[in-house]
């Protein structure tokens, strides 16, 4: 009877030792699980897990569009997830620019932001501001052309100054919204030749694209934007190029003048555009996108597609991109005042 009772507690025991051991075995395993999810390698390995979408704040066929797909689909390879481009048009680039600043800060939502980021809020057209955004990396600038069609009776840029100047208010022009960058361009072309900005009304289009339509139809007579964005339609035949808003010709148009050796006319302007999220994206994942942005940057592939279309490449990650934008928006915030475009 004892020793069946000592057998009895002895088993008993055991079964208690081991209930014990097995609940410190997954309090240790628990504990381990939770200390890999705290590693800072941990969800950057995870991420992403699923499609990211890409917000461009203007429409299809613009430069814009074009830089945020080929980066879109560059960035698809380094990350190993489909990254689907959407186009949120609208507002003078306030829809878009909102869409982007308004997603949850999860990594799966990102967007090219433009130079306009540093000028909407100038015009009072919303409260957005490049602080808004978690910077990721500024990967293209393009400085402004002028574009006529190519049966315009101008053979330089001095005849149409001099055409608008005689007649103001019949020269209409285009190539973005309502003070917008290409507005501004012209704008500050117009009054550093002595031309009040308003002898020129200012058509608004979402982009370049609609803008050079615009001016292939008849609608306008001018359109300031980049040089890359009416390429195939200078190629076709249906639009010439003036002079280009910079120190330097362009590599893709060697032949056309800069403004100050067309007209001179000191006055130099251009877009620039870069990659963001939504401001409060954690820092592993802002590191593995600059990572893979950086990659790109300097592939081939990113390299060779916008020199073809004559797009200019410019690198800035982070706190460098946050200071470009912050001097970009002083600047032109100062520009938009003396010409009477801010409010």
């Amino acid at each position: 009877m004892t020793g069946c009772r000592q057998g009895a507690h002895g088993t008993g025991n055991t079964r208690e030792e081991t209930l014990m051991r097995r609940t410190f075995l997954k309090t240790l395993v628990a504990a381990a699980a939770a200390a890999t999810l705290a590693l800072p390698g941990a969800a950057q390995a995870a991420y992403p897990e699923r499609p990211i979408t890409m917000i461009v704040p203007w429409g299809a066929g613009g430069g814009t569009d074009a830089t945020a797909r080929i980066v879109g689909s560059l960035l698809e390879k380094e990350l190993g997830q489909p990254v689907n481009v959407v186009n949120r048009t609208g507002g003078s680039g306030v829809v878009g620019h909102a869409a982007i600043a308004d997603a949850a800060p999860d990594g799966y939502t990102l967007g090219i932001i433009t130079v306009e980021i540093g000028m909407m809020h100038w015009q009072g057209l919303t409260k957005l501001t490049y602080a808004d955004y978690t910077p990721l990396a500024l990967m293209n600038f393009d400085p402004a052309g002028v574009q006529v069609r190519a049966d315009a009776p101008y053979k330089d840029v001095k005849e149409l100054l001099a055409a608008i100047k005689a007649n103001p208010g019949k020269y209409k022009a285009s190539g973005t919204g309502q003070g917008g960058i290409w507005h501004l361009a012209l704008a500050g072309m117009l009054a550093m030749s002595d031309i009040p900005p308003s002898a020129a009304p200012w058509v608004p289009s979402n982009g370049a694209a609609p803008g050079l339509q615009d001016l292939v139809a008849g609608g306008v007579e001018v359109v300031t934007c980049s040089v890359p964005e009416a390429r195939s339609l200078i190629e076709a035949g249906r639009v010439k190029s003036l002079a280009i808003m910079s120190d330097t010709r362009s590599e893709l148009f060697p032949d056309l003048p800069t403004l100050k050796e067309a007209a001179g006319i000191d006055w130099t302007l251009g877009a620039w555009r870069g990659f963001a999220a939504p401001k409060g994206l954690p820092a592993d994942i802002q590191d593995k996108l600059v990572a893979a942005l950086e990659k790109i940057y300097k592939s081939a592939e990113f390299q060779d597609f916008m020199k073809s279309r004559g797009f200019g490449v410019s690198w800035a990650a982070k706190e460098d991109f946050v200071a470009y934008m912050k001097k970009s928006d002083e600047s032109l915030g100062t520009v938009m005042k003396e010409l009477g475009l801010a409010k």
